[in-house]
């Protein structure tokens, strides 16, 4: 799906946001990355929860920092949509990953919690750490 797409079928928006709000989110990813490292030997579907949430506030920061902002309906999916077109194909495995990690992180949260080994959340959170430094480096080189 292009992002002309993803516009006109109204799961994003184009949007001037404040170079304050993108360090914020950016913030808010570094800060869940390091909650979710302390969860993790205690709770693990808790870091692996923590972890995604640093993963979706990288996901805003760069598509704030694109001139972009998700619909507000599927909140959680639509960072991921932009993301997989936005990143290009040599990223597709990755932001795949994460939309499947979205959909686990739902079910543990609402449907049956203690689902998230620990072991997988180790895994997201690795992912996620390197995500997130990408992002920065991505929003670096955009500003």
């Amino acid at each position: 799906m292009a992002i002309d797409d993803l516009l006109r079928s109204g799961r994003i928006r184009r949007e001037a946001v404040s170079a304050a709000e993108i360090r914020q989110a950016l913030r808010l990813a570094d800060r869940d990355l390091r909650v979710a490292r302390k969860l993790m030997a205690e709770e693990p579907d808790w870091g692996f929860a923590v972890a995604y949430n640093a993963v979706l506030q990288a996901a805003r920061a760069f598509m704030f920092a694109r001139g972009y902002r998700p619909a507000s309906a599927e909140g959680h999916k639509n960072p991921f949509a932009f993301l997989g077109t936005a990143l290009g194909k040599e990223h597709t495995d990755l932001v795949s990953y994460f939309d499947r990690m979205r959909n686990k992180r739902n079910q543990a949260m609402y449907a049956m919690a203690g689902r998230i080994a620990e072991t997988e959340a180790r895994n997201l959170l690795t992912k996620a750490t390197e995500f997130v430094r990408t992002i920065h480096r991505l929003v670096k080189e955009a500003s």
